[in-house]
C-alpha cells in the first residue's frame, strides 16, 4: 500500500481523538469481502435452496413457499431489532460494527452448513420441521452478521464519492461471489441434471470455509471513522426516531425500490433454476447465465463513477432499470429460443440492472445521512436495519409467491418431465414478471425519489455545517 493510504487521519463528528489511516484501497477490499462472505451463501440458498428442498427433502414448492415467506417475516424483525441493539452499543477500540461481524460469522456459517444436511430414511415430517428450524436459524444469524456490515459503510467515510465507491466494490464483491455460485454451484450441486444431497452438503461446506475467511478479512482491513457523539436526547427520545424515519420521504421510497428489486431478483434466481433445468433441458446453462452476469458487473463498473459524477445515482440506475424492463419483456414476445440465444439477449439486462446494483449501497448511506439531518441523531444501525427490513420482505415476498406461483403452474418434482402449461407458466414467471417489476422501480425512481445529484451534494454541505454548528 502507498504512502497516500498510510497517512493517519483523525475520526469526523467530533466524537475522538483518536486517528486512523486515510481512506483507500485497504476500506474498499475490506469491504469488498464483507459481501463476499455475505453471498456465498446468499446467493446458494436464493439459487439452489428450493430446489433441494423440493427435489432432495421431496417438499412441495407451495409449502417451501411457505416456508420462505415466514423465516423472511422473521428476519425482517430480527434486523429491526437488531439494529436498534447495535445502536445503544458504544464504540469501542475497534469500532462499534466490525466487532459483531467477527463474533456472529462463527454461528451463522455453522448454520449455514447444517441446512444442507441430508439424513436418510426420515419422515416427511422430519425434513419440513428440520427445514424449518435450520432455515430460519441461519437467517437469524444472518441478521446479526449482515446488519452492522451494512451499517458500517457510512462511518467508514462521510464523502459522497468514496461511499459510492464502497457500494461499487461491494457489489464487485457480491458479484465474485455470484460468479462462483452460479458457475461453479451447478456443476457440483447437480448430478446427470438431478439435485444430489451428498454434493449440496459438499459445496455448502466449501463455501462456508470461504464465507468465513471473508468476514475475517472484512474485519482487519476495515476502519470505521465516522463516530457520531451520543447525546441524552438521543438516548432517551426512540419518538424522535420513529418521527424522522416517517418524514424521510428519501427512506421510504428507497424501501419501496428495494423491496421490489429484491424481490424480482430472487424471483428471477429461483425460477431461472426451473426454467433451464426443465423448460430448455439444460441446467449447465445456469452457470453462462453466473458468468455473463458477474461479466455485465465488471463492464459496468468502470462507467458507475463518470455517469454518477456527469448524471446522479438515480439517474444513472433509473436508466439501467428501464433497459433491463424492456429486454425482459423481450424475452417474453420470443417463447421459441434456445438456451444459448436465451442468455444473449439476458445479458443485456443484466447489464442494465448491474448499474442498480452498482449504486443501490450508497443510496443507503445517503438516506442515513437525510435521516441525520432531519433529527440530529446519528443511527446508521437503525436507519440501515429498516432499509434490509424492506429486502427482507422482498425475499419473503419472492420466496412465497415464487414457491406458490412454481407450483401454481402445475411443477410436479416427482415427474420426470413437466406438462406444457408447466412449461409455458415458468417461462411466463422468468420474463413478463420481472419486465413489470423492473419497470415499476423505473418509475419510482425517477418521479418519486427525491434525491437527485443536486440535492444529494446539498445535503452533505447542509449536514457539515450542522454537525460544525453542534461541536
Amino acid at each position: 500500500m502507498g504512502e497516500t493510504a498510510r497517512k493517519l487521519e483523525p475520526v469526523e463528528s467530533g466524537a475522538s481523538t483518536a486517528e486512523h489511516r486515510k481512506f483507500g484501497m485497504r476500506d474498499k477490499m475490506g469491504y469488498l469481502f464483507g459481501d463476499f462472505g455475505n453471498d456465498f451463501f446468499f446467493m446458494l440458498v436464493s439459487s439452489f435452496l428450493m430446489v433441494y428442498y423440493t427435489d432432495v427433502f421431496g417438499i412441495s414448492a407451495a409449502t417451501v413457499g411457505i416456508l420462505f415467506l415466514v423465516a423472511r417475516l422473521w428476519d425482517a424483525v430480527a434486523d429491526v431489532t437488531w439494529g436498534r441493539f447495535i445502536d445503544t452499543r458504544k464504540s469501542g477500540k475497534n469500532g462499534k460494527f466490525r466487532p459483531w461481524i467477527f463474533r456472529m460469522s462463527f454461528p451463522l456459517v455453522i448454520t449455514g452448513v447444517l441446512m444442507f444436511v441430508h439424513i436418510p430414511g426420515m419422515s416427511n415430517g422430519f425434513y419440513l420441521a428440520y427445514a424449518f428450524v435450520t432455515y430460519i436459524l441461519w437467517g437469524t444469524f444472518y441478521s446479526t452478521v449482515n446488519i452492522p456490515y451494512g451499517s458500517m459503510a457510512s462511518v467508514i467515510t462521510s464523502d459522497p464519492v468514496e461511499r459510492t465507491t464502497l457500494s461499487t466494490f461491494r457489489t464487485l464483491g457480491s458479484s465474485l461471489a455470484g460468479l462462483i455460485i452460479n458457475v461453479v454451484g451447478p456443476l457440483v450441486v447437480f448430478v446427470d441434471n438431478k439435485a444430489d444431497a451428498n454434493h449440496f452438503l459438499l459445496a455448502a461446506v466449501i463455501f462456508g470455509v470461504l464465507s468465513l475467511s471473508c468476514y475475517m478479512a472484512c474485519y482487519k482491513l476495515s476502519t470505521e471513522r465516522v463516530i457520531a457523539t451520543k447525546t441524552k436526547e438521543q438516548e432517551a427520545n426512540f419518538g424522535q426516531t420513529v418521527k424522522g424515519l416517517v418524514k424521510n420521504k428519501p427512506l421510504m421510497w428507497i424501501l419501496i425500490a428495494s423491496l421490489a428489486f429484491m424481490m424480482c431478483f430472487m424471483l428471477i434466481g429461483a425460477v431461472n433454476v426451473y426454467l433451464f433445468k426443465d423448460y430448455f433441458s439444460n441446467a449447465a446453462a445456469l452457470s453462462m447465465v453466473g458468468l455473463i452476469q458477474t461479466v455485465t458487473v465488471f463492464i459496468a463498473m468502470p462507467a458507475i463513477k463518470p455517469l454518477v459524477a456527469k448524471f446522479g445515482k438515480k439517474e444513472t440506475a433509473a436508466a439501467g432499470l428501464l433497459l433491463a424492463a424492456v429486454v425482459y419483456l423481450l424475452l417474453y414476445f420470443l417463447p421459441n429460443l434456445n438456451a444459448t440465444q436465451f442468455i444473449a439477449i439476458l445479458s443485456f439486462a443484466m447489464f442494465g440492472y448491474a448499474f442498480f446494483n452498482l449504486v443501490v449501497w450508497a443510496f443507503v448511506t445517503d438516506v442515513i445521512d437525510f435521516h441525520e439531518y432531519l433529527t440530529g441523531l446519528r443511527e446508521d444501525g437503525t436507519v440501515y436495519s429498516i432499509y434490509s427490513f424492506a429486502r427482507k420482505l422482498g425475499q419473503a415476498l419472492a420466496g412465497g409467491i415464487g414457491g406458490i406461483a412454481i407450483a401454481a403452474v402445475g411443477y410436479d418434482a416427482t415427474r420426470h418431465s413437466q406438462s406444457h402449461e408447466a412449461l409455458q407458466g415458468i417461462h411466463t414467471l422468468g420474463t413478463l414478471v420481472p419486465a413489470v417489476i423492473l419497470a415499476v422501480i423505473f418509475l419510482i425512481l425517477v418521479f418519486l425519489y427525491p434525491l437527485n445529484k443536486k440535492r444529494t451534494n446539498q445535503l452533505t454541505v447542509d449536514l457539515a455545517e450542522m454537525r460544525k454548528s453542534q461541536k
